[in-house]
């Protein structure tokens, strides 16, 4: 392949337009790790990419889990002595806690504040609380509006049904030139959550759209799944067949805020797309995050279980957990901007073109330094800003291409960013001075 350009394909200030579209259209669904609402997620998605839905029914062993019952809710309000909704579902998706069973009764205010949550540091906030495996109800609702509510009885309503169906998940499968994978996946049981949930699913889809139009080595895997469950029953429905051609990874989530970027490494720490994003983020970003892998977190975690070990990582902008606004109703639309959402793509199609393009080399003059001058190697960067850095970018990859270091090991032991060193490799092969390994041969692609 004559070089993967996918970077440059897509200006970042459109595409992140596109992205926060989505987002905007997706945002009033209310989502949970089955149900209604993950099919009209998916619905959309499919309007972009020819996504495959699958539904598996409820009860199916998955490993240590099973399956649970298909949770839908059509309404939810608390109202006054005086008839008036004090709490309105439709006003908010995330008033519910996740998988309340069906409530209509009345009650007191003492009785009804068991079942209430609010979060008193930040008393205008909504929380987002789910119990999925558990079945009980509630409500959320701001601290501003709980310390309002009078004493009184009030009438308590959740339409929901908690009822054997389906877990729905998603997957769209783009051939490349070879089989191997790399593998991209989000979650989608979070409601109405811009960042933890949206701005993933979102910069996949249009990465998968892009993508399609696109010649590459690689096949791509795009997942959007519900978190846990869902990631869980992909292994189980792929472990005999899919999961040996997966050679990459990445679970993307929280992308579309002012923070990090932050990339978690995959349990194998040191896997190539962690040397490789390592690398970009180094190259792309002033302040950037690295973690270590732990066994806490989002997808990631169920990909690098011990049982599988599979090269995934996670990308991410503020931390999980870290940043104020995460499983609130602050986490909204105003939270997140196009140019984060656009940066983020970018990073990630950096990482693309670096997965794409690592090849391993062999020095065809490997005996002493050829004579660049009389192929007119120098005069082809002359008066160029970056030509001293191309020099070095061309006797680096000339030196270290022994067909046991690919392009990236050679980018980071030379600290030249990788595109100056594929571009070298380029200029050298067509002057006859490199040949492809027959093999590649790296310390980036060592389990």
């Amino acid at each position: 392949m004559s070089g993967f350009k996918y970077s440059n394909l897509v200006h970042a200030d459109s595409i992140g337009t596109d992205i926060f579209s989505l987002i905007e259209q997706l945002f009033p669904i209310c989502r949970s790790i089955t149900g209604d609402g993950v099919r009209a997620t998916l619905k959309h998605i499919r309007e972009h990419i020819p996504l495959d839905v699958h539904e598996v029914p409820t009860g199916t062993q998955i490993y240590d889990w099973t399956i649970p019952r298909e949770w839908n809710i059509n309404d939810a309000y608390i109202k006054n002595q005086k008839g008036e909704k004090v709490v309105d579902f439709h006003n908010s998706n995330l008033h519910v806690v996740g998988y309340s069973i069906p409530v209509q009764k009345k009650m007191s205010l003492d009785e009804l504040k068991e079942h209430v949550f609010s979060i008193p540091e930040n008393p205008e906030w909504i929380p987002y609380r789910t119990s999925y495996y558990n079945e009980s109800w509630g409500f959320c609702i701001s601290h501003r509006q709980l310390m309002s509510m009078e004493d009184g009885i009030y009438d308590v309503l959740i339409d929901s049904s908690l009822e054997d169906g389906t877990l729905t998940y998603g997957e769209y499968v783009l051939p490349g030139e070879i089989e191997d994978e790399i593998l991209l996946s989000a979650h989608i049981c979070h409601p109405s959550l811009a960042n933890d949930n949206l701005s993933g699913i979102a910069l996949l889809t249009h990465l998968a759209k892009h993508l399609q139009g696109l010649k590459h080595k690689y096949s791509y895997r795009f997942i959007f799944a519900p978190g846990t469950i869902g990631s869980l029953t992909w292994l189980a429905r792929n472990e005999q067949h899919a999961l040996s051609r997966v050679k990459h990874g990445l679970v993307v989530s929280c992308v579309g805020d002012a923070g990090g970027p932050t990339y978690k490494r995959s349990r194998r720490g040191s896997a190539e797309i962690d040397l490789a994003i390592e690398h970009v983020l180094k190259h792309a970003c002033e302040q950037s995050i690295l973690d270590d892998f732990s066994p806490y977190g989002y997808d990631e975690r169920q990909y690098c279980s011990p049982g599988f070990n599979l090269p995934v990582g996670l990308f991410e902008r503020s931390k999980y957990g870290e940043f104020p606004q995460y499983h609130t109703s602050a986490d909204n639309l105003e939270f997140i901007s196009v140019e984060h959402l656009s940066e983020s793509y970018g990073i990630i199609s950096r990482l693309i073109d670096v997965l794409e393009n690592n090849d391993t080399y062999v020095n065809k003059n490997p005996k002493g330094e050829p004579q660049l001058g009389k192929r007119g190697l120098y005069n082809a960067i002359g008066g160029d800003t970056q030509a001293a850095q191309k020099i070095m970018a061309m006797l680096w990859t000339l030196n270290l291409s022994d067909g046991e270091h690919s392009l990236l090991d050679i980018s980071k032991r030379a600290d030249i960013p990788f595109e100056l060193i594929f571009s070298a490799a380029q200029l050298l092969r067509e002057n006859g001075l490199l040949k492809k390994a027959n093999n590649k041969i790296s310390s980036c692609s060592a389990p």
